[in-house]
C-alpha cells in the first residue's frame, strides 16, 4: 500500500526514469510528500535486500529533504517578488557526500529523492527534467 497515494504504474514510470537516467549507480528512488513516502526502488545489493531497514534507514534522508517544501516556497516567493530575478527558478537539489550524492526534485506537495553513489550533473539534470513534467502532469502545477 502506497503511503504517499500514488499507483503502481506510476510509482514504476519513476523509478524507471530514474534507473535509466542515472544508471547502475542509483542506490535508491523515493516518492515523498509531506505525510509520506514510498521507497520505488532499492538496488539489491543494499541493506541485504531488506527494503524495510532500507525504508526505516532511508527516514532519516526523508526527514530532512521534507525541509525542501519550505525552502522551495521560500525560493519561489523571492523568484515572484523579484529579489532574485538572476538566478531563475528552483528546479533541484544535490547534495554531494565523499561517497555519493542526495538529490531531490520537489513540485508542489511531492517530491522524489535519488540517492546514488556517483552523479554526473547533466545527467541528473535530464532526469530533473523529467521528473518536474511527471510531477506537474500528474499532480498540478505548483
Amino acid at each position: 500500500m502506497s503511503e504517499t497515494g500514488i499507483d503502481e504504474e506510476f510509482a514504476e514510470e519513476i523509478a524507471t526514469t530514474c534507473r535509466t537516467g542515472i544508471g547502475d549507480t542509483l542506490r535508491s528512488a523515493i516518492h515523498f510528500t509531506p505525510d509520506g513516502f514510498d521507497l520505488l526502488y532499492l538496488r539489491t545489493d543494499l541493506y541485504g535486500g531488506d527494503r524495510e531497514l532500507a525504508k526505516e534507514r532511508k527516514s532519516v534522508f526523508v526527514e530532512n529533504e521534507r525541509l525542501g517544501f519550505d525552502t522551495h516556497e521560500t525560493y519561489r516567493r523571492l523568484a515572484d517578488e523579484g529579489f532574485e530575478p538572476a538566478i531563475g527558478e528552483y528546479e533541484l537539489t544535490i547534495r554531494a557526500f565523499s561517497d555519493g550524492f542526495v538529490s531531490r526534485v520537489i513540485v508542489g506537495d511531492h517530491g522524489v529523492l535519488l540517492t546514488s553513489d556517483s552523479l554526473h550533473i547533466a545527467d541528473f539534470e535530464d532526469v530533473a527534467v523529467s521528473l518536474r513534467t511527471m510531477l506537474t502532469d500528474r499532480f498540478g502545477p505548483e
